[in-house]
């Protein structure tokens, strides 16, 4: 079976989650209705922007769709100053042979520019997806069978790189092997570590170095380049 690597954007790659917690704060206090960045943490996270959407429809009776392209674009701006990779993640991709790609429930926009800031999408090349381009994102599964469709890969014979639930829950039902990674500046506020571990990954690391070891462990046998 061919193998594949699918990596989550956010919070796996690039340290954006704190930003963008910051700006979704921003624009609920905006408008009146303050959510905890608790809250944000545990309904939007490794969510599509339009989750916040329906979710200001359904529950707080707010039509946001303008609001939340306002946001997009502060949020935008703000990692051309302040988005970093993640620690340690391009030592840890660069360890690894095969097929790899990106599964983002960010915008096609925010993606590339994510990955181009940080210096890490020649990593991936072509290989870069968004949960634009399917017909519903994570926690379905949609996402990373697209990715692995289009790297020619068998879903059985994926590992998925995902710091948050919805992104497990999406690989578990994708059929796919799955990662836990608490490794973003995030993790701690948004209490990863206890909320990951009660989904049961193949795997939970802390820190992007760990990745080799945790796919050798799961037989993943294209590690090292020689």
């Amino acid at each position: 079976m061919r193998h594949g690597l699918i990596f989550d954007c956010d919070g796996v790659l690039v340290d954006s989650e704190p930003l963008a917690v910051d700006e979704v704060q921003a624009m609920f206090a905006k408008l009146g209705v303050p959510l905890s960045e608790d809250r944000i943490y545990r309904d939007f996270l490794g969510r599509s922007a339009s989750v916040i959407v329906e979710m200001a429809a359904r529950e707080l009776g707010l039509d946001v769709a303008r609001e939340t392209a306002a946001c997009d674009e502060n949020l935008l701006r703000r990692f051309r100053r302040e988005l970093r990779p993640v620690p340690g993640v391009a030592q840890a991709i660069a360890a690894l042979e095969g097929p790899r790609a990106v599964a983002s429930s960010s915008a096609p926009d925010r993606l590339a520019l994510s990955l181009a800031l940080t210096g890490l999408a020649p990593l991936f090349g072509p290989h870069v997806y968004s949960a634009s381009q399917v017909r519903k994102g994570k926690p379905a599964p949609d996402l990373f069978l697209f990715a692995a469709q289009k790297l020619g890969a068998d879903p059985a014979a994926c590992v998925v790189v995902e710091d948050s639930p919805a992104g497990v829950m999406a690989a578990r039902a994708a059929g796919m092997r799955v990662v836990g990674f608490l490794g973003g500046g995030h993790a701690a506020p948004a209490r990863l570590a206890e909320r990951l571990a009660a989904l049961k990954p193949d795997a939970l690391i802390e820190r992007a170095e760990e990745l080799p070891d945790a796919l050798t462990r799961l037989g993943w046998s294209a590690i090292r380049k020689v």
